[in-house]
C-alpha cells in the first residue's frame, strides 16, 4: 500500500492558490483516472483508496491547514502500517522556478511548514517528496512569503497549470 499527500489548505478560499498545489494536483489526477473523494473524512483529512496496477494506494488531503499537515500523515501511516518509503507529499515550493517539478527521496523541509509538519510528527525527513515550482521573484517581493504562497496564481500562470499537473500526474 502507498500513501500519496497533497499539501494544502481547506476551504474553497484557497483554490488555486500556490500554497495549495498538493491539492490541486491530487485533484488533477483524480479527474483524470475518474476517482472520486469519500465523502467520510478520517483521521482530519480527505481521502480515497484506489487500486492501481494491482497495488492499494491512498489519497490524502490534510484538512488541519497546510502547518498542521503532520498529524493526518501521521496517522494514517500508522493505522495502515506504513514504512517511510510508502509514503509520497506533493507541495508546493517558491524557491523553484514556476513550473519546475523536483522529485527527492528525502532532505530537509526546505522552508516549507506543510514538510516542517510532516517532519516534526513523523520524527525523520527520510520520506519522498514532489515539489512543484511556485516562484514569481518580483510578486514575491511584492507580497512578502505569506501573503504570496497564499496569492492565487496569475492569469499567465494559470493558463501554464494543465501541463504542469500532467507532469506531476506521470510521476506520481
Amino acid at each position: 500500500m502507498k500513501l500519496i499527500v497533497g499539501l494544502g489548505n481547506p476551504g474553497n478560499q484557497y483554490n488555486f492558490t500556490r500554497h495549495n498545489s498538493g491539492f490541486l494536483a491530487l485533484d488533477f489526477y483524480f479527474k483524470i483516472h475518474d476517482f472520486k473523494w469519500s465523502d467520510k473524512p478520517k483521521f482530519g483529512a480527505i481521502y480515497a483508496r484506489e487500486a492501481i496496477n494491482g497495488e492499494d494506494y491512498i489519497f490524502l488531503k490534510p484538512q488541519d491547514y497546510y502547518n498542521e499537515s503532520g498529524k493526518s500523515v501521521k496517522e494514517f501511516m500508522r493505522y495502515h502500517n506504513l514504512t517511510l518509503s510508502d509514503i509520497l507529499v506533493i507541495c508546493d515550493d517558491f524557491n523553484l522556478e514556476f513550473g519546475k517539478v523536483r522529485y527527492r527521496a528525502n532532505g530537509s523541509a526546505g522552508g516549507n511548514n506543510g514538510l516542517k509538519s510532516i517532519i516534526a510528527a513523523l520524527g525523520t525527513d527520510e520520506f519522498p517528496r514532489l515539489r512543484i515550482g511556485t516562484g514569481n521573484d518580483e510578486l514575491r517581493q511584492k507580497l512578502g512569503d505569506v501573503d504570496f504562497v497564499l496569492s492565487k496564481y496569475t492569469p499567465e500562470e494559470k493558463e501554464k497549470l494543465p501541463e504542469i499537473l500532467r507532469e506531476v500526474a506521470e510521476k506520481i
